[in-house]
């Protein structure tokens, strides 16, 4: 049996955290200007000092004219989804130390939507990993969907397994043998050769920043674990002897760089070697300074967002979050915020705290620990040093303090009269989700929160206020206008020195989604009052559909199937799906026992139904009508789906029946009326998957529901 990893160190969760919030600064700061040459950063841009989005902007609109474009901060992008995702193999593999490539390639089929999620969707032989995706899909199971031998060097050769490999590389503080051992599996999925060593060296860079904390040792740790006569380890060997012949210029170096180790050199559409190159020649050029680190790797060029994501990580591990500080305010633009758009979309709207939390999870799993969350798993817990969980204020400020008995809390400045603080659960506006949709990377997610879920906070006052306030938990919840419109919970009353409880179930939203969470506060003065948590639990009691009007309702959905259709006739939704099995998605990995019913027509279609404690495309429990045969009770956990029973029962094309299936521990209980009323039960017990979100599901064909209801067991 594998050997346990070595023990957390003391300061690891608050290292990760720097490690994700480094990852995610560095890839906002990049994305602007990706793929832009040096000259063409310099001459339009100067050095990368900070962000420039709004100059960027400028850029394109002389270069193009176009009046209207917009490059905004906070974005989906595959370096960050990537990242934070595939690692999730590991928990869906019962975190085990002997994973494999294939388990690992079966997350990818699992998490990704072809041509919608994570990945750049630029076909076979062109997009690297949109090669290795065709390949998995089609039987090819790893590492071989990512070898040489089945898609040629310079494809294989690509940057794509070096982006994605920081989360692993966390999960082993001070161990590089194992995070260039995990980097091996997990880039071997799509990549081979010079694209899996790079991602090694990464990896053993980013598990010595725990322990180590100078620039060459780190390095001497890294080259261990690649090849000594490969051309990563050649690279490396250049870039340390061109720094040490002049320390002061990166510039000399980038330049030499160039002339050996160019894109004219290591061809297709983004080679690892040039871009690796860069990696290394900013860490050696940065002197231990992250706003240094990301100025040379930014302003140099090439994919800036891969290269200064990897950089960032590694050297936020490296300072730690006082190195992050330590230059200008990366933070308080970004706030924490990072979206995950995958198949489980209620993972999508994020933050770094949240991130952390879940490597920190994985980390001590793999050590066969119990984790310990912080506050009881709330989900707003403001643990982690400046994190603010992407709260924002209006009439107040916010900031993460240190609170008297040595925890931390979200301190809010609020002015006389009304204030409002508030975090992101769903798409933050309709402008947001149709430009995220025409921009590349789609942002497909599901609330965190919906009706019926009951809210809770802890709010105090310090001794030294001189009034009291009043505080109320409050949702902004979508209209028919498609404007979040702003629904309260009672208001309390928080004096003085005491501490407050707060508490609020969330009414009827008649299906449409809530976009936002948080406090409405009324002070007589300006005053500060202290959030230590802010969480929810449950599952949602609430019906999913058309009729409560406007358009953001089916942009609740995670779009799983070839075609979907929202509101026509007397539809809510109509699935196409043109071969294997689609699934139109909704919900959070959280949810346990409930109960989820809908009508569902099948026409022409193979089968088609309901599914249950979804964790994706290929992790489910399903309900399928079956036109001549009758009706099956499916398990699908990565393979092929495994009928768990089945009744005849006379299912036609055309005709309605009314499905439910209610999870509830291992059992699972469905039942189906059909069209004349006839009942149909089916029961199995399977453990495999205890929690997750509904789906419709569609196989080979076309599908139509109504409406969705979803409750609680305990309320059903």
């Amino acid at each position: 049996m594998t050997t346990r990893p070595a023990p957390l160190p003391a300061d690891y969760a608050e290292r990760v955290y720097a490690g994700v919030l480094g990852k995610i600064i560095g890839v906002y700061l990049g994305r602007p200007f990706e793929n832009w040459t040096n000259d063409a950063i310099e001459s339009s841009l100067g050095d990368i000092e900070y962000y420039v989005n709004e100059r960027v902007e400028e850029v394109l609109r002389e270069r193009h004219g176009k009046p209207d474009i917009r490059v905004p901060l906070i974005v989906t992008d595959d370096d960050i989804s990537g990242t934070f995702t595939f690692v999730r193999s590991l928990e869906d593999n019962g975190y085990d130390l002997d994973l494999t490539p294939k388990a690992i390639g079966r997350s990818w089929l699992n998490y990704l939507i072809e041509d919608r999620t994570v990945l750049w969707w630029g076909g076979l032989g062109n997009s690297t990993e949109h090669t290795a995706f065709i390949r998995l899909k089609n039987g090819v199971d790893a590492p071989t969907s990512g070898a040489m031998e089945t898609n040629g060097q310079t494809v294989a050769e690509q940057i794509g397994g070096q982006i994605f490999i920081d989360g692993w590389a966390m999960l082993f503080p001070g161990e590089p043998d194992r995070a260039a051992d995990f980097a091996r599996r997990a880039a071997s999925v799509s990549h081979d050769g010079a694209g899996v060593e790079g991602a090694q060296i990464v990896a053993a860079l980013e598990a010595l920043a725990f322990v180590e904390d100078g620039v060459d040792a780190l390095i001497d740790g890294a080259l261990e674990f690649v090849s000594g006569d490969g051309v990563i380890h050649r690279l490396i060997t250049d870039v340390r002897e061109w720094h040490a012949e002049d320390p002061y210029d990166w510039r000399s170096t980038f330049a030499r760089i160039q002339q050996r180790y160019g894109y004219d050199t290591y061809g297709g559409n983004c080679h690892m070697v040039p871009n690796h190159g860069l990696i290394v020649m900013s860490l050696l050029h940065s002197d231990g300074d992250f706003s240094k680190g990301q100025t040379i790797v930014n302003t140099a060029g090439w994919d800036t967002d891969c290269n200064a994501g990897n950089l960032g990580c590694l050297m936020g591990i490296l300072t730690g979050v006082e190195g992050i500080d330590d230059g200008p305010d990366w933070r308080s633009p970004v706030a924490d915020r990072l979206y995950l758009p995958t198949a489980d979309g209620g993972r999508a709207i994020s933050d770094a705290a949240r991130e952390a939390d879940a490597i920190v999870r994985a980390a001590t799993r793999l050590r066969g620990d119990e984790p310990t969350e912080p506050k009881n798993g709330a989900r707003f817990h403001f643990s982690y040093p400046g994190s603010v969980q992407g709260f924002e204020g209006s009439n107040a400020s916010v900031a993460n303090r240190i609170s008297p008995d040595g925890t931390r809390h979200l301190a809010i400045e609020v002015g006389a009269g009304e204030s409002t603080i508030r975090t992101g659960t769903f798409v933050e506006s309709k402008e947001t989700a149709r430009f995220f949709e025409s921009a590349g990377y789609a942002l497909m997610a599901s609330p965190t929160l919906a009706s019926g879920q009951t809210v809770r906070g802890s709010l105090a006052m310090d001794g030294g206020a001189v009034d009291a306030v009043s505080a109320a938990l409050t949702v902004w919840a979508y209209g028919r206008d498609d404007e979040p419109q702003p629904v309260s919970g009672p208001a309390l009353t928080v004096e003085p020195g005491t501490s407050t409880q707060l508490e609020f179930e969330v009414p009827n939203t008649e299906g449409r989604p809530i976009a936002f969470v948080g406090l409405t506060i009324e002070a007589a003065v300006p005053t500060s009052v202290g959030l230590d948590h802010l969480t929810w639990d449950g599952v949602p009691t609430v019906t999913l559909g058309r009729d409560g009007g406007g358009a953001m309702w089916h942009r609740a959905w995670v779009n799983g199937v070839d075609g979907f259709w929202p509101g026509r006739g007397d539809e809510s939704f109509r699935l196409m799906q043109n071969s294997g099995t689609g699934l139109l998605l909704h919900g959070c990995r959280e949810w346990e026992a409930y109960e989820v019913r809908a009508d569902v027509t099948p026409h022409l279609v193979t089968s088609a139904g309901i599914a249950a404690r979804v964790q994706g495309m290929r992790r489910h429990y399903s309900l399928m009508l079956v036109p001549g045969q009758g009706i099956e009770l499916r398990a699908t956990v990565d393979d092929e789906p495994e009928v768990l029973a089945s009744a005849q029962a006379e299912v036609t094309l055309g005709t309605t029946w009314q499905l439910a299936m209610r999870v509830e521990g291992s059992s699972i209980t469905a039942t189906g009326e059909s069209p004349t009323g006839r009942i149909v039960e089916l029961t199995a017990s399977d453990d495999r998957l205890t929690s997750g979100g509904i789906a419709l599901a569609c196989q080979e064909g076309r599908t139509a529901t109504r409406r969705v209801i979803l409750a609680p067991a305990s309320r059903t």
